[in-house]
């Protein structure tokens, strides 16, 4: 009787255990989720050309003058491949208005 009692007393132990882990499994997967769900977005080219001026003025440099006319490219603008960084971001400005 001792033992079934014991067995039944650890079982009881062991279940509380699972369940106080799965609640907080449940709870860092919540958080997990809320984290990156936003990060999961595609950006569109309008949000990335606002990103690249905001990062200029900070003082950033961009490094890839093509990604520069991609971007440029994606908002409407007709870009040359040796139209200089400066022109490019001087007419991405105008259209975004910033």
């Amino acid at each position: 009787m001792h033992v079934k009692a014991c067995c039944d007393m650890y079982v009881g132990q062991l279940l509380r255990r699972h369940n106080k882990c799965a609640l907080t499994m449940q709870a860092l997967w919540k958080k997990l989720t809320f984290l990156l769900k936003d990060k999961n977005k595609p950006l569109t080219p309008r949000d990335q050309a606002k990103r690249l001026i905001k990062a200029i003025d900070v003082g950033g440099l961009p490094l890839n003058a093509a990604r520069v006319n991609d971007i440029a490219r994606q908002i409407g603008l007709d870009v040359a491949t040796t139209a200089p960084v400066e022109v490019t971001i001087a007419r991405i400005r105008k259209v975004l208005k910033l």
